[in-house]
């Protein structure tokens, strides 16, 4: 008996299924493409330029050798001297005008940042009658124009016999400093947690031992702040110190630049070579307390 064998035709094999497109590489939190990259990178390179430019421009008219030579910077390119930064420094009250402003500079920001830090500090934690009138009023004082105080502010400094001393100024200078650092510091007062003043008085310590030995360690990019505007606030006030300074030693560097100017001349670039001067101590200053600068502008925006 024959057997048959009936083979079934199959058809070409099954394919099994496509395979899934590969999954995209999710990009990491926080990272930029390429072309984002570029643009920022463009654009602060941009605004440094336009941040630097007006410097540079300082410093390349300071080197012309003659008080015109602004009118054409071409020109200064080929004859570039330093003979207007020796002028300064041996020929006029320079030293003088450095005493001068670092005194008066140094001593608003010792007495300006002590008197704010009490103020901000004991309106953060404190809950006597008129607290917040208080701040208010800080607040108010700020909203004078210079024209209006400069009369009162004489009178009152002359009947205490401080016109034409540092102290005098120093004390006007604090008058516009502290409300403003005072409202700063409250603001990162109300930042460090109560719970630290409680720790101290548990152990032992006065409120003023607690405000130095704790709360003001704590507090150094807030005061590094209030430092860096009452320095800045007496390093380059001219109305104030014009008027209650009259003698020519006891000039601070705003006023000494007036010096090179008169009625009918102005020495550009003795002014150039005098501002560039001035620029060191305050890049000094600003190089010490850069660290806590940005910290401290940025505490206490939650909070206030």
């Amino acid at each position: 008996m024959t057997t048959t064998t009936v083979t079934q035709a199959t058809g070409p094999a099954e394919q099994g299924p496509a395979p899934a497109a590969a999954p995209r590489k999710a990009r990491p939190r926080g990272r930029r493409g390429p072309a984002a990259t570029l643009a920022s990178h463009g654009v602060l390179s941009l605004a440094s330029l336009i941040a630097l430019f007006p410097i540079a421009w300082l410093v390349y008219l300071s080197l012309g050798p003659d008080k015109d030579d602004y009118l054409h910077p071409e020109r200064i390119w080929d004859k570039m001297t330093l003979d207007n930064y020796t002028f300064v420094l041996r020929r006029t009250n320079f030293f003088d005008w450095l005493q001068s402003s670092l005194i008066v500079s140094l001593g608003t920001t010792a007495i300006g940042v002590l008197v704010a830090a009490t103020t901000g500090y004991a309106v953060s934690r404190m809950r006597f009658p008129g607290y917040r009138k208080m701040m208010w009023v800080l607040l108010l004082t700020q909203m004078f124009p210079i024209a209006v105080l400069i009369v009162p502010m004489y009178q009152i400094l002359s009947r205490l016999q401080l016109v034409d001393s540092y102290l005098g100024l120093i004390l006007v200078y604090c008058s516009t400093a502290v409300p403003y650092c005072a409202w700063l510091l409250k603001g990162y007062f109300d930042t460090i947690p109560f719970e630290i003043d409680e720790a101290g008085r548990v152990d032992g310590l006065t409120p003023f031992g607690t405000f130095f030995r704790l709360i003001l360690p704590l507090a150094r990019p807030g005061l590094a702040v209030a430092a860096f505007y009452s320095f800045i606030t007496a390093f380059g006030e001219v109305a104030f110190a014009s008027t209650f300074m009259l003698s020519d030693t006891k000039y601070t560097f705003a006023v000494g630049l007036q010096s090179f100017v008169s009625e009918h001349d102005a020495q550009r670039n003795l002014m150039a070579a005098t501002a560039v001067l001035i620029a060191v101590p305050v890049s000094a200053f600003f190089y010490l307390v850069q660290k806590n600068l940005v910290t401290g502008l940025t505490a206490g925006g939650t909070k206030g």
